[in-house]
């Protein structure tokens, strides 16, 4: 299980400024949609990237210009040897009934990247 300190990784208090009612809402729906699926699914996993407010998600390379990150709507897992991306494939219609989106596992080698909005595709399972 993670939990919203996890998610926030100290970044709430060092960019207090960047942190909206509505981040703080999206975090937490984020945080127990993906306990729910880490409970189903009986794997622990640890947050590698959870918020990230503009300054911090600017100098992440690859990410998304309007990553979800910033909102509160996505996280990063660790996921070394692929078993939670593995299981999110084989288990889809659990992802489409907790109501995440998970980036395709190609394109994250070593965490696994999961939303609580669709992306532009609306595809389940999506390529950045």
């Amino acid at each position: 299980m993670i939990s919203l300190p996890d998610f926030w990784m100290g970044r709430d208090k060092i960019h207090p400024k960047d942190l909206s009612q509505e981040i703080r809402d999206n975090a937490a729906l984020t945080v127990a949609k993906v306990n729910n699926l880490l409970a189903i699914a009986k794997i622990d996993a640890k947050v590698s990237s959870g918020w990230r407010p503009p300054a911090i998600n600017a100098g992440v390379k690859g990410a998304a210009k309007k990553s979800r990150h910033m909102t509160g709507q996505a996280v990063d897992l660790a996921d070394p040897k692929g078993d939670l991306d593995r299981w999110c494939l084989d288990n889809l219609a659990e992802l489409e009934r907790i109501g995440l989106w998970l980036e395709h596992p190609d394109a994250t080698p070593t965490w696994c990247h999961l939303q609580t909005v669709p992306p532009g595709s609306g595809r389940r399972v999506f390529r950045p």
